[in-house]
């Protein structure tokens, strides 16, 4: 199994991939399991991951990591899938078990599946080597963080059950299926999309994938999204109930849930009606709640900020998957830090209001319940009338969906798609009375009984086996470009990999993009144009501001650009100093407690600064007082003498002291004038020795008789964890 300080392999991991199969199918639910984490008990859980890269926060708390009970969805689409999958890692130590993997633009109008590994724009080509490169990557990373990831893309268009095909054959575990996406947003012929609908999900039932539908693309596309909710509520139903009836099971059959609005608007107060009529309307269904993208703009911070809210909707109506958007949209590239962001978001609120429901209750009285009850009743007058047109294509082809109007008001200005109209509109046809179709996963007659009525369960078994049954019939086909393919691209690349190179990057492996984020006190306008002129002198290329952010018309703007570093850090070249790790705060505290530590402390010779000193002793800041180090403080400016003698009078174990000034090497001198001293007095052996300061390095305390040194960034808990090793080896060992 692979360790977390190896990196994967991705050249290795395409070797081999015509024989590699998937190891399991289906979709896989987190568990809830009640239990005790750290000093907390957690009612709203899943286990713990094996490995994992924990919340800042926790380092507070012995580093536990709680995972919420809501699977945890990640948006992947860089366009080379060979760098998503090293996100995929990333994001899965970060908590995400569900990796929706986005397609190319254009994807729904291509009548075939494509092959080889082209590069995407806007998304990853979806084929066949893809899926299955990344599928086998996630069986390894799956491995690693102990608990199963599921893998989801798209069967849409009209190359949709074709894609249900292969995503079957390929161990993928969810997809987004919805006919109603495919006639409104992407003008596929309506009969041909239900009818590929039928077969596609067929399909996945036999897969177990868990189907997503896609009704919240009407309020992204609406133009007053909070209008459109009854119209929600009904695309829904239609979806859901579809899905049912073609025999994909309730368990399976997931509502694309979003917030139709976002603050500045009064977002609880609409969306919450909305998110309870969904969960009374459709109870036996899941729930996936996902951040509104109409409202995205390129700022990370009103990103975050809208979906701490929309994942407190979440949590006050049961969200059984919690996807994760991104300011991505807003800024075109997809950032490796933001997808982790995005995690930790969802990962930390879920936590954080852990057993929520069990404190609240809803006033059955209030506006909330009122609201909620108006939306289901105009959803209900919406499907009745939709029956009295004549039908869902009726509807449709008289502009009943995506009106900008609050149903039953209506602006005349719906999507409108004709029946015998778009993409695809002449290709189905009715089947032949001897039709036969001998697969395992077929919807509606395929004529077996009139063959072999003993073979009416299983008509695979006429060709001895479909696909499903035997995947070494599936034809699989390596790259068919010469040039556009992912073994270019890795050759491209290869000199970052597994090497001792390095390159700054935000999407692809070596792309050298970088960030700066600067502030200038001038407009919008001059700002803008005065930071291109920053990266330029920078000696960036492709400079490209991807954030303005206005604090005053005239007094001051915030400008966040990227551009393209062309340099390589060759990392046998760079001093790397290892921090040794830390104790915990609770080995820290039982060890202090035992031996009553004590230490003096203070700014020593003619140095009059005293405010790191006080940060890395008082408990205000975290410093050795935290821990139950007793410590006696001799201010500033402290002849070096007075160390050691105050050290012997108090029965102290260690010495801190402060040294900024550096002029004349002053502050080695005075280091080693404490060593010298602790020598003279006959206590160098029973005393630990620290020097801090902003020009101070462990090396240079050490040749200076220190027994540490602390320089910039240093925290309480570096030097009480310092102190109680060296004591434990002075006295203990």
């Amino acid at each position: 199994m692979i360790k977390p300080n190896e990196k994967l392999d991705i050249k290795n991991l395409l070797n081999d991939l015509e024989n590699y199969r998937p190891r399991r199918k289906g979709w896989v639910w987190r568990e809830n399991k009640p239990q005790n984490i750290g000093p907390f008990h957690y009612q709203d859980v899943s286990d713990s991951l094996k490995n994992y890269v924990a919340l800042p926060s926790a380092r507070h708390l012995n580093n536990i990591d709680p995972q919420p009970s809501s699977t945890i969805t990640t948006e992947i689409a860089s366009g080379r899938f060979e760098d998503d999958i090293r996100r995929m890692r990333m994001a899965a130590y970060h908590g995400a078990d569900h990796m929706m993997v986005i397609r190319t633009a254009g994807q729904s109008h291509m009548d075939g599946l494509l092959e080889g590994t082209p590069q995407g724009v806007g998304g990853v080509p979806i084929t066949r080597k893809q899926v299955r490169a990344q599928r086998k990557a996630l069986d390894i990373i799956e491995d690693e963080v102990g608990r199963p990831i599921n893998y989801h893309s798209y069967v849409s268009g009209v190359a949709g059950p074709e894609i249900a095909v292969m995503f079957t054959e390929e161990g993928v575990n969810g997809a987004h299926q919805d006919p109603q996406y495919n006639v409104l947003y992407r003008n596929i012929n309506m009969i041909r999309s239900f009818v590929d609908a039928a077969e596609s999900k067929k399909i996945m039932a036999f897969g177990e994938l868990a189907q997503i539908d896609g009704a919240h693309n009407a309020n992204a596309t609406a133009r007053d999204a909070w209008k459109v909710m009854p119209e929600l509520l009904v695309q829904h139903g239609i979806n859901s109930r579809f899905s049912e009836r073609v025999g994909i099971r309730n368990d399976l059959i997931c509502l694309s849930t979003v917030p139709p609005a976002a603050p500045p608007s009064p977002d609880i107060k609409i969306n919450l009606p909305y998110a309870l009529a969904l969960r009374e309307f459709f109870s036996q269904y899941k729930m996936r709640a996902q951040m509104n993208t109409k409202y995205m703009d390129s700022s990370t911070r009103e990103a975050t900020v809208t979906h701490v809210l929309n994942l407190l909707i979440s949590k006050l109506t049961s969200a059984d998957i919690q996807s994760t958007i991104t300011p991505d949209e807003g800024r075109n590239v997809p950032w490796h830090m933001f997808n982790i962001e995005a995690l930790d978001t969802a990962k930390q609120a879920m936590i954080g209001m852990d057993d929520l429901l069990s404190m609240l209750e809803f006033k059955k009285d209030s506006e909330l319940f009122k609201t909620k009850r108006e939306l289901e009743e105009r959803a209900i007058l919406m499907m009745e009338e939709i029956i009295e047109m004549g039908g869902y294509f009726k509807a449709v082809e008289q502009g009943m969906f995506v009106d900008s109007g609050k149903y039953p008001e209506r602006m005349g200005d719906g999507i409108s798609r004709k029946i015998d109209g778009g993409i695809g509109s002449d290709t189905t046809y009715k089947r032949a009375k001897d039709y036969f179709a001998p697969v395992s996963a077929h919807f509606g007659y395929n004529n077996v009984k009139q063959y072999d009525q003993s073979l009416e369960a299983h008509p695979e078994e006429f060709i001895n086996g479909s696909t499903f049954e035997k995947p070494e019939k599936i034809q699989y086909i390596d790259e068919l470009d010469q040039e556009d393919n992912v073994n270019v691209r890795m050759e491209q690349t290869s000199k970052y990999r597994q090497t001792n190179l390095l390159k700054p990057e935000v999407q692809w492996l070596g792309d050298g993009v970088i960030t700066v984020d600067l502030f200038f006190p001038t407009n919008k306008e001059t700002a803008e144009a005065a930071a291109l002129e920053v990266g330029k002198q920078m000696n960036l290329s492709n400079v490209e501001v991807i954030h303005i952010e206005v604090m005053h018309p005239t007094e001051g703007t915030r400008i966040q650009f990227k551009g393209v570093v062309n340099i390589d850090i060759d990392i046998t070249k760079l001093k790397i100093i290892k921090k040794e790790e830390n104790l915990s705060p609770d080995e820290i505290t039982e060890y202090v407690k035992k031996h009553k530590l004590k230490i003096v402390a203070g700014t020593g010779g003619n140095d009059e600064h005293s405010v790191g000193m006080r940060e890395i002793l008082d408990i205000k800041h975290g410093g050795v007082e935290k821990y139950g180090i007793d410590y006696t403080y001799l201010g500033t400016s402290v002849p070096i003498e007075k160390f050691v003698d105050a050290a012997i009078e108090t029965h102290a174990s260690c010495i801190m002291i402060s040294l900024i000034i550096s002029h004349d090497d002053i502050h080695y001198k005075n280091m080693q004038k404490l060593n010298d001293y602790a020598i003279e007095k006959g206590v160098r052996d029973k005393l630990i020795l620290i020097a801090g300061g902003t020009q101070v390095t462990p090396e240079i305390a050490k040749s200076s008789g220190m027994d540490q040194g602390f320089g910039r960034g240093t925290k309480g808990i570096d030097v009480a964890s310092f102190i109680v090793k060296k004591h434990q080896k002075m006295y203990e060992s």
